[in-house]
């Protein structure tokens, strides 16, 4: 349920995997294109997709019968999506979140957003998170990804459902790992395309992303996460990909604010979300509640909201105290 990149890309390695897929859009050309062109034109131009996937613009057809619906909408549109889509989702579905953000008002993450609307039992959810930046594994270039589910039986079915010769997803328990290291990773890469549009190099990237992870371990410790996840792919993993990457939305934001652009114009284009735009407040907001010091997010956060210009942000970003490293510290 979703068209978008994400979307798309994870749609193709269901089918890959040998998994029947219907993807769902919003827009009716989109979805012929996919079923006629084999192509996303609007967010995958010019990569072919496999002409076993099929898409339509009809929700009720989407879900008719599906053992599985996976959710790849934007974050913020989580719960009015999910409501407009309650009467039709199969009763016995598995639901599985794509997204990677906090909802504003409820700080609650995805998975947490999934069980509200539906009522879903910890047995129907599951996360899926990793670096997992489209574009290559659309292109199917290897990647690795981590199935979140408090239930066994449920993430090893999702674990067959998306395995292919270059998709290796691993299972995980801790889905509140999971989902806080996919969520925070990406207010943490505005920082750092922030620092690389600015002209400042590797030893600032590598102190953006070494204290991002000790902030993200910081909030998981307070929540109850468990520390290897956020040492492995759906923590560090994901954290360096969408750092390093000049394919990451949320990199791309932060380098076009330090090169002196708009707010209302960083972004990577008019169709694609960067997802810690709108979560560096709700990630501030949990972490004040739980009495965590996150200093990179409340300073991204500031910037979103327009009261840090980018020159104060560097400055704040290298100007915290003196103190000891510890990890998670």
């Amino acid at each position: 349920m979703g068209a978008g990149m994400w979307g798309t890309t994870f749609a193709q390695v269901l089918c890959d995997a040998g998994t029947p897929t219907v993807l769902w859009g919003r827009h009716a050309e989109l979805a012929a294109a996919i079923n006629d062109q084999h192509e996303n034109p609007s967010y995958l131009p010019g990569i072919p997709l496999t002409p076993e996937l099929r898409a339509t613009a009809d929700p009720g057809r989407a879900l008719d019968g599906a053992d599985l619906v996976v959710l790849a909408v934007p974050a913020q549109t989580l719960r009015d999506n999910l409501t407009g889509w309650l009467a039709l989702l199969p009763r016995e579905a598995a639901l599985v979140s794509l997204m990677k953000g906090i909802e504003h008002g409820t700080h609650q993450r995805m998975s947490q957003v999934i069980a509200d609307v539906t009522g879903a039992g910890e047995d129907r959810v599951a996360v899926i998170s990793g670096p997992n930046l489209a574009r290559e594994i659309a292109l199917r270039q290897h990647a690795a990804t981590v199935v979140a589910c408090a239930d066994e039986p449920l993430g090893k079915l999702l674990q067959q459902a998306c395995h292919t010769p270059y998709f290796r997803p691993y299972t995980n328990p801790d889905v509140i790992g999971c989902e806080l290291g996919g969520a925070v990773k990406n207010v943490i890469a505005i920082a750092v395309g922030i620092a690389i549009g600015m002209g400042l190099g590797d030893n600032t990237r590598a102190l953006l992303i070494t204290r991002g992870l000790a902030e993200i371990a910081r909030l998981g410790t307070a929540l109850g996460a468990d520390q290897q996840t956020l040492a492995g792919l759906a923590g560090m993993g994901d954290l360096v990909a969408t750092c390093s990457s000049p394919l990451s939305r949320n990199r791309t934001f932060g380098e076009n604010l330090g090169r002196g652009m708009a707010l209302a114009d960083a972004a990577p284009s008019s169709s694609q979300v960067a997802e810690g735009v709108k979560s560096a407040e709700p990630v501030l907001e949990l972490a004040r509640g739980c009495g965590v010091e996150m200093p990179i997010t409340e300073v991204v956060a500031g910037v979103t909201r327009g009261e840090i210009g980018i020159g104060q942000a560097v400055v704040l970003l290298a100007s915290r105290s003196l103190q000891p490293e510890r990890y998670g510290s």
